[in-house]
Parts: structure tokens; sequence; C-alpha cells
């Protein structure tokens, strides 16, 4: 059986679970350490349970627990070639714990094969995965301007996709915000929108996706009714009704599990 937790998502820090058959590997660590270890120990486990952790960048809110979880456990870190540069000039002693994996290209991390692509983001490096078990596959896409070509390639008929919806446009257009921090959130190397991540919900639908979680929402520019909505809207003109949830912001999600989700069209 493969899970999903998300263990929280938005720009106050992000951290998942990907879990198959008694093997833990988390997805960001841009909670604190004590956070971690207080959404693990609700599952019944415990940071020396990870397999190990894969970065998809290095901003704070997907790295802000990394060096404190460090101290108390033995894992590897994975990321592309740059995320790993990134974390060694960021973290002192890390070298011996970073893993590169090629971009494109899938690598066995033991429970699953894991394909990073990169992402459009304004951090070096950044990327988005696929990751493949025996008897389930996700794939992971926030933090980009727009979807990428490898992202269409590599998500193609992913069974469950986490999938960004950080803000809706005309709230960061009107919205307090600077000029810059509107400029960048809504640039190419910004953050996706509702309405972009609804064209690819769709996308990815009818190429056999059966779940989706929208995540890394902004609290300032949007909220999950709208990000749900826009989503549904366009899911609903074309037919489809894959399982559709956003994911907590602060908080442990329910269970996730693969193997159950169902979609109809």
């Amino acid at each position: 059986m493969t899970t999903i937790h998300t263990f929280a998502s938005g720009s106050s820090g992000n951290a998942l679970l990907f879990s198959c058959n008694g093997k833990h590997i988390l997805v960001d660590a841009g909670i604190s350490c004590r956070r971690i270890t207080a959404s693990m120990k609700q599952l019944g486990l415990s940071p020396e349970d990870l397999d190990g952790v894969l970065i998809t960048h290095c901003h704070s809110d997907h790295i802000s627990g990394l060096q404190t979880l460090l101290k108390h456990t033995a894992f590897p870190i994975w990321g592309s070639e740059r995320t790993c540069r990134e974390l060694e000039y960021r973290l002192p002693g890390i070298r011996p714990r970073l893993e590169a994996l090629p971009l494109m290209t899938g690598t066995c991390l033991g429970c699953c094969t894991v394909i990073p692509f990169p992402t459009s983001h304004d951090a070096p490096g950044s990327c988005g995965y696929r990751l493949d078990s025996a008897c389930g596959n996700a794939g992971i896409l926030t933090d980009t301007g727009y979807v990428t070509p490898q992202a269409r390639e590599v998500l193609r008929g992913v069974e469950l996709a986490v999938l960004e919806a950080n803000h809706d446009v005309e709230a960061v257009r009107s919205g307090p915000y600077p000029y810059y921090l509107k400029a960048r959130i809504l640039g190419r190397e910004g953050h996706l929108c509702n309405e972009d991540a609804a064209r690819f919900a769709v996308e990815l639908t009818e190429s056999g996706t059966a779940e989706l979680i929208l995540a890394h929402l902004s609290q300032e520019n949007n909220t999950p009714a709208m990000a749900k909505h826009a989503v549904e809207v366009a899911l609903s003109a074309a037919e489809l009704s894959p399982r559709l949830s956003v994911a907590p912001r602060q908080e442990l999600s329910a269970a996730h599990t693969i193997e159950e989700a169902v979609c109809r069209r």
C-alpha cells in the first residue's frame, strides 16, 4: 500500500511523507523538526524511520527544519545537482549526506523509483518529483511559475498528483503586496495560479490521474474554497471527476491511499 500525508503546505512551510510497505520518504522539511516529529508520532513513526529526504529547492519554507532534523538521524538527502550544491553552501557539514539525482532519469531509492524534473522557480535547481512504487505512484509539482514541458512529460498518467494552486491572479493584483513581490508571484519563475492549476488538473486527469491534492496555497492571495472551485469548474466542464482535496496549511492531513483512488469519467 502506498500513502501520502502532508504535514504542512503553504508559504509558511512545506513537508510531505510518501510511504510504501514500511518505507518512508520525506519530501521537503520546511517546518521545524519538532513539528515533523509530532506529525510522524501521530502516524506511529519517528524521524529515525525515515529512509531519506527529497528536497525540491532551497527556499526556507522547504528546508528550514532540515538542519535540526539531520542532528537526530542518519538518512541521505536527495535533490538535483544544483540543489545539493546550494544545500552544501547553506548547511555546514551536510556534504556527506547529499546524493544528487539526475533530472529526467529514474533512480531507485529502495522503496520507489524517483524521477526529478525541472520546475520554473526563482531557486537554483528547483524540481518536482514523480515517485513510482510497486503499488502506486505519485507526482509532486509545486513552486513553479508555469507547467514546464518536462513536468507534463513525467507526470502524465500519474495516479495521484500534489499540484500547486498558489494564488488567484486578481487577488494578487488588487492586494497590498508591493509591485516587485506581485511581479515575482505572477512571473514565469513564481507560483502557479488557480487557473493554470485547473488546466493542468484536466490534462492530468485525462491521462489517468485519479486523485488531486491542491497544495502551497497563498494565505494572503487564495483560499481553499477559491482554489478548489477553480479546479472543480474546469474538471466539470471536461466531464471529469477525480478525487479532489486541498492540503491543510498547518496540520497533518488524512491519509491519501493511492490504491484506493477511483476516477470516474
